[in-house]
Order: C-alpha cells, then sequence, then structure tokens
C-alpha cells in the first residue's frame, strides 16, 4: 500500500497544478470544444472530458500515423494494455491494468476485456485478431464496465467504431502499398448518398499479402508469419425523409490464411540461429475465418426519449497449424480446429433531461463453439511410436441481462452516477470426447484409448466410440457502478467511482488427457475504486489521469499436474493497483505532441498450482511500468503540399507469461525463469506528403529492430524437454500512395 500511496502523491502533484491552471483558464476551456473527441462509452454521445471513465480514444487517422494496421498493435498507443498471442495476430490476448486470461489460450474461454465492434459483443477470441481499416475510431475503457457493457468485462472493454454513411455527398479513398517481406497491402472505401439526408451506402475492403516475415532454415519448410488476408465491410443506413427513425445495416466478412509462428523451444536446434531465424519442419497454416450481419435501428421518440435496438449474428472458424517444438523434429504438432457463432440483441431507451440523464435496457446473446482438436507427440507411445490425442466438444454459452445507470444532477456541478445490471448465465459442455490415438502427424488416427470421459491415468479407460462427457454450469451476477463526478469552473473534471466487474464461470477446454480436468469453476469478480480528473489548458494542452485499486477475487487460471491433467482452477484473490497519465498538446499548426504513462502493482494475495505456493508472484502480462510518447510534426507545409513525419516510442518494463513468475514447480524440470520479457522500447516512423487529394506515406515499425518475445508457456511441467516461447516480430518499412476522391 505505500506504493499506491506514493502512486496517488505523484499523480496528484502531476495533476493539481495542471488543473488549478484549467480553471483559470476561463473562456478558454470554451473555445477548445473545436477539437473535442466525441465518444460513446456511456452508451450516449459525450465529449471525452465529460466522461467520469479512465478512456483512451484513438482515432482511425491516429492509428495509421502510429503505424496500427492490426488489433494486435493497439498496445503502442493506450497505457496499461498488453496483448499477446501464441498464435500471432489471431487470437490476441487482451491485458488491461493487469486482468487477463493469464496462461490459459483455449478457444473456447471468454476474454475478461470485452472487444465490441459497433456496440456488438464478440465472444469468441479468435475474431479480436481483426485488420483495422475504415475505422472512425477506437474506444478503450480501462476497468470493470459491469453495468452498461456488462458480459465479462472484469478488465475493460474495447470498442471499435467504424465509418458509417453521413447521408451526404459522394466519397472515398483508395490506397496501395509496398513493403518488407514482399508485402503488398491495399484499402480502400466508397460512399455515396443514394437519397440526400435519408438513404447512404459505404463499402470498404483491406488486402493484406506477403511473404514470412522469419526466416525458416529447414530444407523446404514455410517461413512463418507470412500474411494472406482479405476483409470487406458494406453499411446501408437509411433514414426516412430525415426524420426520427435511423437504420443502419452491416454485413461483413473476411479471412486469413498466413503461416503460423515461429517458436523457440527446443534448445539443441537454435544454435548458430539468429533471434529472427526458426528451425522448424512443419510450420503450418494459420486459417481463420469470420463474418457477420448486424441492424442498429434507432428512434427519435421526442427530444428527451430514444430507443435503440442492436441485433448481430456473427461466426467464423480457425483452423491453426501450430508447430510448438522450434525444431525438425515431430516432437509437438498441435492442430487447433474450431468453429463458432453467435448471435445477441441488445434493447435500450435513452431518456435525457435537465436533472436525469438515463439508460436503460436489457441484453440477450448465445453463442457456441465446436473444437476439433489435434495433438501430435513424437514416441507418445514408446521410442520411436508416434502418437497423441484427439478432443471434441461443443460448448453453449447464453447470457441475460438487465440494466439501467442514471446521471444525477445534485448542482449545476455536481452529478451522481447510480448503475446496476443483474445477469444470468448458463453454459453448457456436451458431446465431449478425446482418445488416445497410434500414428504420425501425416497418418490416420488409430484409437487406442478413451480419455475423455475417463477419470484416470491416459490409457487405461478401454476406447469407447460411443463415450460422451457432458456437463452444465451457470451463474447469476449483480454488478454496477456509483460515481461523484465535479465540474470546476473552467472545465475540469474530477471524479470518484466504485465499480463492480464480472466474468462468468467456464468450462476447461485443455481438458483432453483425462475428464478429472473438466468442471465448471466459479466466476471472476472485481471490485474497484478509481479517482480520477482530466480538462484542458487553455485550449493547447489536454490532461487526463486516473488512480485505480482492484479487489480481484478468482481469476481463472491453468494447472497442469501430474498424469499430466489440465485443470482450469481459480486463484483466490489477487490484489492490483495503479495509475495512468495522458497528455496531448496542439502546440502549434506545425506541431502536435502525445504522451501517456501507467503505473501497476498486480499481485497475487493467494494462489497455490502444481502445489507450489505463489503468492505475492505478479500476474502474467502485467508489467510495472508503461510509457508512450508521439508527435505529429509539419516542417513544410506549402506549394508542394504539406509534410507531416510521425515519431512514436513505446516503453514496457519487464513482464511475465507465467503466474509462477521465476519460481520453479517443486519436483519440476521447469525453467520459469525463461518465461518473461525485459524491459524494452520500441520505435515506430512515419511520414506521409499530402498534395492535394494525394497522400504519398512511408513507415517503419519496430526501427532498431529490438528483439523481444510476446507470449511464453509451460511445456517442461507437462512433460516436454523446453519451453515454448514465440518471439514478436522484426522491422518492417515500405510506402504507400492514397488518393481521396
Amino acid at each position: 500500500m505505500r506504493k499506491f500511496a506514493a502512486t496517488v502523491l505523484l499523480l496528484g502533484t502531476a495533476m493539481v497544478p495542471a488543473l488549478a491552471a484549467a480553471q483559470s483558464a476561463g473562456s478558454n476551456a470554451a473555445a477548445a470544444d473545436d477539437g473535442v473527441i466525441v465518444v460513446t462509452a456511456q452508451r450516449r454521445e459525450q465529449s471525452l472530458l465529460d466522461v467520469p471513465l479512465a478512456v483512451s480514444a484513438v482515432s482511425g487517422d491516429s492509428l495509421g500515423s502510429k503505424g496500427i494496421t492490426n488489433s494486435a498493435n493497439l498496445q503502442s498507443a493506450v497505457p496499461n494494455l498488453q496483448i499477446s498471442s501464441p498464435y500471432g495476430s489471431t487470437q490476441p490476448n487482451f491485458s488491461l491494468r493487469g486482468i487477463s486470461v493469464a496462461n490459459e489460450y483455449n478457444s473456447n474461454q471468454a476474454s475478461p476485456v470485452g472487444v465490441y465492434l459497433d456496440d456488438v459483443y464478440l465472444a469468441n477470441r479468435t475474431a479480436h485478431g481483426m485488420g483495422l481499416f475504415d475505422l472512425d475510431r477506437v474506444e478503450v475503457l480501462r476497468g470493470p464496465q459491469g453495468t452498461l457493457f456488462g458480459r465479462n468485462t472484469t478488465g475493460g472493454a474495447i470498442n471499435f467504431i467504424t465509418r458509417a454513411p453521413d447521408l451526404s455527398g459522394t466519397e472515398g479513398y483508395a490506397e496501395v502499398g509496398y513493403g518488407r517481406f514482399n508485402t503488398v497491402t491495399a484499402q480502400a472505401a466508397l460512399e455515396t448518398t443514394l437519397v440526400d439526408d435519408a438513404v447512404g451506402l459505404r463499402v470498404a475492403g483491406n488486402l493484406v499479402n506477403g511473404d514470412g516475415q522469419m526466416r525458416n532454415v529447414a530444407p523446404g519448410a514455410r517461413d512463418p508469419y507470412a500474411q494472406d488476408s482479405v476483409q470487406g465491410r458494406a453499411m446501408l443506413r437509411i433514414r426516412p425523409a430525415g426524420g426520427p427513425l435511423d437504420i443502419k445495416l452491416k454485413a461483413y466478412g473476411g479471412r486469413d490464411r498466413g503461416t503460423g509462428t515461429a517458436v523457440h523451444g527446443l534448445g539443441a536446434f537454435r544454435t548458430g540461429l539468429g533471434f529472427f531465424e526458426t528451425n522448424e519442419n512443419r510450420i503450418g497454416r494459420a486459417n481463420t475465418d469470420a463474418w457477420g450481419f448486424s441492424a442498429n435501428i434507432s428512434y427519435e421518440i421526442n427530444d428527451s426519449l430514444s430507443f435503440t435496438s442492436i441485433t448481430s449474428r456473427d461466426g467464423g472458424k480457425q483452423d491453426l497449424d501450430q508447430a510448438a517444438d522450434g525444431a525438425p523434429l515431430d516432437i509437438l504438432q498441435i492442430r487447433w480446429k474450431s468453429d463458432y457463432d453467435q448471435l445477441s440483441e441488445e434493447a435500450r431507451f435513452n431518456y435525457s433531461s435537465d436533472a436525469l440523464t438515463l439508460v436503460a435496457g436489457a441484453f440477450y446473446g448465445w453463442d457456441r463453439v465446436v473444437t476439433d482438436n489435434r495433438f501430435n507427440i513424437g514416441s507418445a507411445l514408446g521410442p520411436s511410436v508416434d502418437g497423441g490425442f484427439f478432443q471434441h466438444y461443443n460448448q453453449r454459452r447464453s447470457s441475460t441481462a438487465l440494466f439501467a445507470q442514471g446521471d444525477v444532477k445534485l448542482a449545476d456541478a455536481l452529478t451522481l452516477t447510480l448503475g446496476a445490471r443483474y445477469t444470468w448465465d448458463r453454459a453448457t459442455y456436451k458431446d465431449g470426447y478425446a482418445y488416445l490415438f497410434l500414428g504420425g502427424v501425416d497418418d490416420a488416427m488409430t484409437p487406442l484409448a478413451t480419455t475423455v470421459p475417463c477419470a484416470g491415468v491416459p490409457g487405461t479407460c478401454a476406447y469407447d466410440p460411443s463415450a460422451r462427457f457432458a456437463l452444465k454450469g451457470g451463474n447469476n451476477a449483480l454488478t454496477g457502478r456509483v460515481a461523484l463526478s465535479y465540474k470546476t469552473a473552467g472545465g475540469a473534471l474530477l471524479y470518484a467511482s466504485y465499480n463492480r466487474g464480472y466474468r462468468s464461470g467456464a468450462f476447461n477446454g485443455g481438458g483432453y488427457t483425462s475428464s478429472a480436468g473438466i468442471s465448471y469453476i466459479d466466476p471472476e469478480k472485481v471490485n474497484a475504486y478509481e479517482l480520477g480528473a482530466k480538462g484542458r489548458i487553455g485550449g493547447v494542452l489536454t490532461l487526463s489521469g486516473a488512480l485505480f485499486y482492484y479487489d480481484y477475487k478468482n481469476q481463472q487460471v491453468q494447472d497442469t499436474r501430474a498424469g499430466p491433467v489440465s485443470f482450469l482452477v481459480n486463484a483466490p484473490k489477487s490484489e492490483v493497483y495503479g495509475g495512468e497519465l495522458e497528455a496531448s498538446a496542439r502546440v502549434s499548426p506545425m506541431l502536435s505532441l502525445n504522451a501517456s504513462a501507467g503505473y501497476l502493482h498486480a499481485r497475487y494475495k493467494t494462489l497455490t498450482l502444481q502445489g507450489t505456493v505463489l503468492d505475492g508472484n505478479t500476474l502474467p502480462f502485467a508489467p510495472e511500468w508503461t510509457f508512450q510518447a508521439g508527435a505529429d510534426v509539419t516542417p513544410y507545409d506549402g506549394a508542394i503540399g504539406k509534410l507531416t513525419i510521425s515519431p512514436s516510442v513505446s516503453f514496457f518494463s519487464k513482464q511475465y507469461f507465467s503466474p509462477f513468475d521465476t519460481v520453479n514447480a517443486v519436483g519440476s524440470p521447469q525453467v520459469n525463469s525463461e518465461l518473461m520479457q525485459g524491459s524494452y522500447a520500441k520505435v515506430n516512423l512515419t511520414a506521409a506528403l499530402k498534395t492535394g487529394r494525394v497522400t504519398i506515406k512511408g513507415f517503419v515499425t519496430n526501427l532498431f529492430d529490438r528483439k523481444t518475445y510476446v507470449y511464453g508457456l509451460d511445456l517442461r511441467g507437462a512433460g516436454f524437454p523446453y519451453n515454448f516461447l514465440v518471439p514478436a516480430l522484426p522491422r518492417t518499412f515500405g510506402g504507400s500512395v492514397r488518393v481521396d476522391f
């Protein structure tokens, strides 16, 4: 708590003079509204500076200037956000303020950071690895969002908001680019107004194709991290006679056919290799597909009351062929294969008067994942006798909720926020079976023994092709929000809040060697306390800061025990606290600056895995310090055009990939000190020359070619003679030409 008190003092020291300056700015505050960012973090349009939440909003243009082209790159723009994955940009694991899926990597688990596309909750984590194109903005809400977003948002929420037709005129753009590793990119959008102020259509697409971004020295094998993706989206907006009814119909689809990740695994085959090289005979394909349809219908009943309905149907699949040994041997080859789909409906009313602003509604959604995973293990059955495990299950989850949140004006400058949400979650795990088989990677599987359902050691239950395992689970939860906010005379906002977040219970998707590990475990809960401030100084500098303290219970983590049997368990108690500071300044028409800093203390108070006490360990993917800084510099604005140079840097202190930190399980050959990444900084740079309707851009990402890991997994504890580490990408560079019309 001493560190927390010091953090409070530090942020207070930084913010108080700024707030005083904001108060003294007087009339300048109103003038600054011209450049204000409008967000919908509270399910209604508000200035970012009026929202009593820790929210980062990044515009579509800012994403481009920072070189952020995929959701997996977003951490370079948001404090206390980490993104990791064992599968490259596929199925990213978002960690906000230390809350993440930890060491759980199965696709059936819900992210504790809710991910939304135009206010539609995306239940399956495979759908989160999206390319970012033709976006209006991305809103990142840090801290539990248990009232208005609700479902599985113990860490926060990320809302990707696409551009919609504005029902006026025709416009669009087309952009083509080329970069390192023979990477070809193309992006385009066209918006046309079919009936002025009544009917408009916007269509956008994105394509990326390139060679592998690391070298594979294995003869005849693929290079990892090749790219081959295409995405498309169309939105039809209808507002009959420019009246109170506004309908947005959207359809999207995309597919990715790249290659898998590089792995640093078996050490004997790393000899003589550079960091960005691998010696792997089976770099496979990373195939994913996603599609969806939605209808967003809003109706303004009167000046004070409106109604919104959002209906969505989404689906997709993944087929990931992962070489998990980093060697030209078939030690561990995994085929992760799942089909998923979902449906959701949210209906809400918005009411606004001088004394009260209210949002109230209901939500229903279901999602389903059907999984067929295959784990090939070299010499699994004896010397030179290959085999492995096959796993199948069908998981279905449903969630129903009622919610309401109101802002009550206690005085002209003082507002009380009260919100509550009650959720009913139900889940089924059915048609579950798994078996031990004989056969190599390219062979047909010959079943030998049923392992699910079987509560014993693998191989002790006779093979029964009709045996099935089924389980049901469910829980209810009351979550909510209480906040008090005060607007100073100069326009600065001060707030204090309490939020309760919740992530529903879960089944263990990693249970395939025995049904003993398959159960429905308790939900996560977070009680979060936050103090924050935000405001402007003289129309030039914008500041926002927050301090937070979390009482975090029952984080869902993996525990691999002798057998081997994988269990999904609850970490009983954790403590998280820290702070953030964000600043942006338009110094002159030729110079804009932005920076952010985050401090994080995230520790397990009570946790035992593999019979080893881990109390006091740092939560995975929770670096103590993060910093970001960037600038838009215009050294030339003349007859030829306007040249803007945008450097940015991101710093992350040491982070661990496992709850073990550097502790090794008792009696295990683990070397968990390998499962971490030390402090590092990465620099990106873009330069754009805009002349008329043409923009010529060049970029470099990871300018100094920093060698870092993004993910690590203990495989020694599961019986393999190595740990699994996934390296981040090397330096890339290229250029593009864009034409606006």
